[in-house]
């Protein structure tokens, strides 16, 4: 299932690899969708999708036993030959230390700067989503009040009637727009005799 799964997703977006969720089981996952020419970008623990599992986003790895089960985790992902892991969450420390044993690309999001590279959910750092954030998000704007005012000035010239202006309408001939006229009217006549009653005799 995961192969098809992957197959489809390839097939439908173009994109050029899957991303798993999850450790464990998605080591098998991983090597059997490799098997498939399919490159896959592995997991650390935790991932979004268990967020409120694990009692919201909150850092995994902070015991020994946790983070050796994660380097475990990364390592049989390598071996099951993906291209990638993400650590999610997980202390700066405990992140450069898988990475630097690993040979693949390393992600972080909240790992601190000992990854190979770095992501931030673009809703995130634009400032777009409100309410709470996770502690390792940093905002580079406040896009969403700016969203807001820009939607709402549009509402209201719409309902208004100011937009939208002539500058945002097509223009057509006078001479075409008059034909056209003409047909429309002519077939608006004609539709109505076509629904005259007859007088009773």
């Amino acid at each position: 299932m995961a192969i098809v799964s992957a197959q489809r997703l390839v097939k439908e977006t173009g994109c050029q690899a899957v991303k798993l969720e999850a450790g464990g089981v998605s080591v098998q996952r991983a090597r059997a969708i490799v098997a498939a020419g399919i490159p896959v970008d592995g997991p650390s623990r935790p991932h979004p999708q268990t967020a409120t599992a694990l009692g919201g986003y909150k850092a995994q790895g902070k015991s020994a036993k946790a983070a050796i089960r994660m380097s475990e985790d990364a390592q049989a992902l390598q071996a099951a030959g993906c291209f990638a892991v993400v650590f999610e969450a997980v202390p700066a420390e405990i992140a450069a230390t898988i990475a630097a044993r690993l040979d693949i690309i390393t992600i972080g999001i909240g790992a601190g700067s000992g990854t190979s590279g770095q992501v931030l959910v673009f809703h995130d750092l634009l400032g777009i989503t409100q309410g709470h954030m996770a502690k390792f998000v940093k905002r580079y704007a406040d896009v969403h009040e700016s969203m807001v005012e820009a939607v709402g000035r549009y509402a209201s010239e719409v309902r208004d009637g100011s937009f939208p202006a002539a500058e945002h309408t097509y223009a057509i001939d006078e001479e075409e727009l008059a034909d056209f006229r003409r047909h429309v009217d002519d077939q608006a006549l004609a539709s109505a005799q076509s629904w005259e009653w007859e007088p009773l005799v």
